[in-house]
């Protein structure tokens, strides 16, 4: 007797609607999750990660109306603000100012054959295949040629509700010449075991400059997984700040093609875990043409029985030579509980490169604890005066003001750290 093997993936979104639009990215994208499956912890990029926390639920679309999202916004940021409520658009909950040197639209309206001819090199994986398969809503931004924009964009999602999906899909696109700034932050409003799957896209093309900070802030009840994915021309920078404080397990893919001389790629982030949280990065930069430059430098902090993962790859191919790349990741302990799974990676196929990786794990400094209590400061306060230093490192790099002001509120009410 024959027996009929259940796809997992398409149980996993069977009572989920898929919006109606002619949209090839996700006609290609459905047809595909027909032969896919959910990454085990024996496939090595989610050796660490188990899915099943995800996909051993159920969740639904719900487009609620009644949600007050005022305290999300970041004080005394002047930007454009798009709002994204359980993966829908908020147009009356948005503004987007006068700007010459941007054109903000929806993710209806991105060009299709730019974003083939774009990202033709590019993976995927299961879960932004989904997303793009049932995306309800998103945006597409355009840096202009040879402008620089006079506002950053401010992308804000919140999820509400319980047991909701928010699948939401952004494209970034920055033409020759541009200068950008895009702000991503993810928070939970009233929200019980809810799943945040979200997707950023783009390129950075000749001599232009893309900055993105992301900020995730939910509430542990929720569960985040988020894949970017962008490529860069020739001359071109590109810079990433991560925050990672919110969900209980958190997942984020960044994936950078360099596919230009002269490039500089620059990756930074922070993610500080307590609880039974499980923050989970992963970075992958490929460096197909030489004289490029890119830099990583990850620090995590993981307090009570939460799990850090880091796994950093760097690729030299074979014919990118006078290519310098580093590498580092720090964690410090503060239970003897916590954990920390660091792999950073280099695979260099060239003979002319300057490349390094490092990275250590270990509790803070008792030497350095001691001189700070001898000079009457109590235990607790030196500790947490030793944390800020090491992370601080990392925040000091986003130079946005009220964003870094944000942050340091947020870590402060969070955590009782103060700056």
């Amino acid at each position: 007797m024959e027996t009929t093997q259940i796809n997992k993936v398409l149980s996993f979104v069977d009572n989920w609607e898929v919006p109606k639009d002619d949209s090839s990215i996700r006609k290609e994208a459905l047809a595909t999750l027909a032969h896919m499956d959910f990454p085990t912890t024996r496939v090595e990029d989610w050796k660490y990660t188990r899915t099943t926390r995800i996909t051993n639920k159920e969740f639904h679309q719900s487009e609620i109306l009644d949600v007050n999202i005022n305290k999300f916004r970041i004080p005394n940021l002047e930007a454009h603000q798009l709002v994204f409520v359980n993966g829908y658009f908020r147009n009356e909950l948005s503004s987007i100012l006068k700007d010459e040197g941007l054109e903000i639209k929806t993710i209806q309206e991105l060009d299709e054959n730019l974003y083939a001819d774009t990202l033709e090199d590019t993976e995927e994986n299961v879960f932004s295949l989904i997303n793009k398969a049932y995306s309800t809503s998103g945006t597409c931004i355009n840096f202009k040629k040879n402008k620089k924009a006079d506002y950053p964009v401010h992308i804000l999602h919140v999820v509400s509700g319980e047991n909701v999906v928010s699948n939401v899909r952004h494209f970034v696109s920055s033409e020759f010449g541009s200068k950008g700034e895009v702000i991503t932050s993810f928070h939970s409003l009233n929200a019980n075991d809810c799943f945040v799957n979200a997707v950023i896209e783009g390129n950075v093309a000749e001599n232009a400059n893309l900055n993105i900070t992301q900020l995730q802030l939910e509430e542990q009840t929720t569960f985040h997984i988020f894949k970017e994915q962008f490529v860069q021309e020739k001359n071109s920078n590109l810079e990433i700040n991560t925050v990672t404080l919110g969900s209980l397990l958190t997942r984020n893919g960044i994936n950078i093609l360099v596919d230009g001389e002269n490039c500089h790629s620059e990756l930074n982030g922070v993610y500080l875990g307590k609880n039974k949280q499980h923050l989970d990065t992963h970075t992958f930069i490929d460096h197909l043409y030489g004289h490029c430059t890119s830099s990583e430098t990850y620090k995590g902090v993981m307090n009570d029985q939460s799990t850090g993962v880091f796994n950093g790859k760097v690729i030299v191919r074979q014919d990118a030579q006078k290519i310098e790349a580093y590498q580092s990741n720090g964690n410090i302990l503060l239970s003897p509980k916590a954990s920390v799974n660091s792999k950073p990676e280099l695979e260099i196929y060239a003979d002319d490169v300057r490349c390094s990786h490092g990275s250590t794990t270990g509790q803070l400094d008792e030497d350095a604890v001691f001189y700070l209590r001898a000079r009457g400061i109590s235990e607790v306060k030196a500790k947490e005066l030793l944390v800020v230093a090491f992370i601080s490192e990392v925040l000091e790099k986003i130079k946005n003001e009220s964003v870094l002001a944000y942050i340091q509120d947020q870590l402060v009410e969070r955590l009782n750290w103060e700056f």
